[in-house]
């Protein structure tokens, strides 16, 4: 059984900075990619960023240049770096994981989210 666990989201001041960390722990053989996607008030879920097991990364329009994603594949740890925060940035995070286990079997895994809150 494998779990996945958000920290670090909160209160911000527009311009501020905040780092999220998601670490998956469990029967986790290799990982294929892990990601950040945010939900915010009367929008759909969307992808803010995703780095692969490979080291590529793909982001958001909306955040290019401010986040920046990371990961530790040895603690199957993935952190986003979030600069220049911005109003519009307020959402429920939540941490994807995308693994395989022992015998190869893929597994799509996901956090239980955490509120970002950006103010004036």
């Amino acid at each position: 059984q494998v779990q996945v666990a958000e920290s670090g989201g909160g209160l911000a001041q527009a311009g501020g900075s905040l780092r999220l960390s998601c670490a998956a722990s469990g029967s986790i053989f290799s990982v294929n990619s892990m990601g950040w996607y945010r939900q915010a008030p009367g929008k759909q879920r969307e992808l803010v960023a995703i780095i692969s097991a490979g080291g590529s990364t793909n982001y958001a329009d909306s955040v290019k240049g401010r986040f920046t994603i990371s990961r530790d594949n040895a603690k199957n740890t993935v952190y986003v770096q979030m600069n220049s925060l911005k109003l519009e940035d307020t959402a429920v995070y939540y941490c994807n994981v995308k693994y395989r286990d022992s015998r190869w079997y893929e597994y799509d895994s996901w956090g239980q989210g955490t509120q970002v809150t950006v103010s004036s």
